[in-house]
Order: structure tokens, then sequence, then C-alpha cells
């Protein structure tokens, strides 16, 4: 990073990277004026810090550094900045990268399976099919499994385009070793993803029948719509029933779920928007119980991502905006 585009504090010393912000994260945003380039890049900031991290909460900490230490290099420094949009992001993504490692901690001792916090998007998000499926929960629990550096390459090269030279400054590497990087995270990742892109009309279908087999306990409904090797993973974060450990197969995925109407009397399950794809909410008791997220293949479901962590929750009432 040149010194011109090193963020500074008021007295001119370079920011240190680990600091972070306790005010409320809607200090993150910019004042009035829609010229300022932290305003026209908030979204594409949030979406870089969420999909490097999987966590709403943390990215909008993420963002709320970023804007304070844009911020801090004041009119003049600010105009000294050749391309906001790359200086803004190279922040977000060394903020993200501090984070993953309190996160990575975190999660050590998290109790039973962890998935990404959903976010509830408009049907607008799946018009862009490649931020879609890059913030898809299929795709960010894929994400987990890469090193951080692995997970910040991919998500700037694959998903915003940016070019080796840009990515290398924010890793403090060369840009023939961020390649390399790219390189692997790209064949990790195509070893797991969803191995088919699925029509969003096929998807929805799929998920109607399986919310009126869950819906109704129908047992051979659900052995219909699920794949024979379909995998159920479950987060409640041991703050909600939840299985410890994903459950594998068909006949075992749909006697479990078969028994849906039993253990939740009067609960009600609708089709929703989260993370750019049709999936279901279930309100047990009038309050927001579980978010379920499905992969279709050949037109069954192969995985099902039920988040049921209360934490993981807060941003399913309001329609967050995701951009690239």
């Amino acid at each position: 990073m040149t010194a011109s585009m090193r963020p500074t504090s008021p007295g001119g010393e370079p920011l240190g990277d680990g600091a972070y912000s306790t005010s409320s994260p809607d200090a993150a945003r910019a004042p009035p004026g829609s010229e300022d380039p932290f305003v026209t890049h908030r979204s594409l900031l949030f979406t870089v810090a969420y999909e490097m991290l999987g966590s709403a909460a943390d990215a909008e900490d993420v963002v709320q550094e970023a804007w304070l230490r844009w911020a801090d290099l004041g009119d003049a420094g600010r105009a000294e900045v050749r391309d906001p949009r790359v200086y803004l992001v190279r922040i977000v993504t060394r903020q993200a990268l501090n984070r993953l490692r309190t996160l990575a901690r975190r999660k050590e001792e998290y109790v039973g399976e962890w998935l990404p916090e959903p976010l509830l998007t408009s049907p607008d998000v799946a018009k862009d099919v490649e931020l879609a499926e890059s913030v898809s929960i299929a795709m960010l629990t894929v994400l987990e499994t890469l090193t951080p550096a692995e997970r910040a390459v991919f998500v700037l090269r694959e998903v915003f385009d940016m070019p080796y030279e840009e990515i290398a400054p924010a890793l403090d590497k060369t840009p023939a070793a961020v390649r390399q990087i790219a390189h692997r995270a790209r064949e990790h990742v195509a070893a797991r993803r969803p191995r088919m892109r699925v029509d969003r009309a096929e998807q929805q279908a799929v998920l109607e029948r399986f919310l009126a087999a869950v819906s109704s306990g129908d047992l051979q409904g659900l052995l219909d719509v699920l794949a024979p090797d379909v995998v159920l993973v479950a987060d409640g974060g041991g703050l909600a029933t939840a299985a410890r450990r994903p459950v594998v197969g068909g006949d075992r995925v749909a006697g479990f779920l078969s028994r849906f109407p039993t253990l939740a009397p009067g609960a009600r399950i609708a089709t929703v928007w989260i993370n750019g794809a049709p999936a279901l909410r279930i309100d047990a008791a009038g309050d927001f119980d579980t978010a379920v997220s499905v992969v279709v293949e050949s037109g069954r479901i192969t995985r099902i991502y039920a988040m049921r962590n209360p934490h993981k929750m807060a941003r399913l009432d309001e329609q967050v905006t995701l951009s690239r």
C-alpha cells in the first residue's frame, strides 16, 4: 500500500489493523451527501465482508471500521485516494482477515454445527447469477473450509473480479503469490460446490413440494423430493434444539422431518428469499424459529441447511442489499 493510500489517524500516524469500534453500526453510515464514495460503495463493502466472514454482525462491524478509517483521512487525505473503491475494499479485506482469526476461536468452542448467518434478500439478487451463487448458504459453507487468505482471494477474484495486482497489497503478498492462492482456492471450491446450477423456478417448485410434505408429515412425499444421499445440517449453537451432527441419507432425513407436525404443532411455514434463493421461514409460537435453505440438483434436494441459533435471526425481518 502506498503512503498516499494508507489510512492515518488525525495526527498522521498509520491506523493499526487490530482496532475495532464499539459504537452503533449506524455510525458506519457516512454523513449526508450521496457523492461520498463510502455511501456509493457501502453495499459492496458489506457484501465483501459478509462473504469473507459468513456473519452479518461481524460484517457490519468491519464496514463500520472502514468508515471510521475513511473519515479519519479528512478531506485532503480522501482527495489523494486515486481509486476509492479499491481503497475501501482493501480496508475491508484487512479488517475481515483480522476478524476471521477471532471467528476461528469462536467456532472452536461452538456447540454443534456452525452455519452462516442468513440474510433476507429480495428476488432481484437472483438476477445476478454469480452473486446469488456466491452468497448462497451452500457456497458460504464451502468457503468456510478455505484458509483465511484463500477465502479473501477467492471472494475478491472470483466474485468481484479484482485484478491480482489490486488484491496483493491487502494480503501483503506479491501478485504471483496471490495467483497461486487463487488457483488452490478455485480447485478446493470446485471439488465441494454443488455440481449443477438450478433454474430458480425449478428450485421454487421443488421447495413447494418439500414444504407441503414437511407441513403434513408426508413421509413418502419427503422420500420423493429428497435425494438418496441428502444431508441435513442444523445449527442451534447450543441455544436451540438441533442435531449436533449432520443427518445423512434420504430415509433418515425423511423420517426425521416427517415428525415436524407433531414436534411443532401450530407452526407456520412460509417461502421467503434468503441469500439470493427461495427458502423457508418457520415461525413457532409467534416467533421466527428456523430459516431453511436447500440445494436442488436434478429435481431433488441434496442439502438442507436449518439455521436455528436465535442470535443469527436478527437480519431476517428486513431485506439486506447486496451488490458487486
